[in-house]
């Protein structure tokens, strides 16, 4: 048994792309399968209004995000998005290749809320 892990990644290109892996749930009980535990850094909780948006950054710090109301759109750089709603996550750790200049035509993703509901969000750093 597994957990599907969504990874927004920065690739050999520079560019933001997404991924996903499998994490074993290998401990705790059949009925009830866990991850081994894992390290944080802490976590944070947004509040987003209707009409939120951001421009074009890169994460500063590898972190999950969870919706936990609402619903949120990722733009990478090649024009692709994808939407994540309540209970939804991904790992976003598309971070500025080390040495790279910040350029908001190549690097990073940018996000919106969704709809007419707010976006809350958790995010909780590796």
């Amino acid at each position: 048994m597994h957990f599907d892990k969504v990874v927004l990644e920065t690739g050999p290109d520079g560019r933001a792309r997404w991924r996903e892996e499998a994490l074993a749930l290998s401990e705790g009980q059949p009925q009830a399968r866990l991850s081994p535990l894992r390290p944080s850094g802490g976590y944070q909780l947004r509040a987003s209004p209707v009409g939120f948006r951001s421009e074009f950054h890169c994460t500063e710090h590898p972190q999950w995000l969870f919706v936990l109301a609402g619903r949120m759109e990722i733009f990478l750089q090649d024009g692709s998005s994808r939407v994540f709603g309540p209970g939804a996550h991904f790992y976003s750790a598309d971070t500025l290749p080390e040495g790279a200049t910040f350029d908001p035509r190549v690097h990073g993703h940018r996000s919106r809320q969704v709809g007419d509901e707010p976006l809350v969000t958790l995010f909780v750093r590796a």
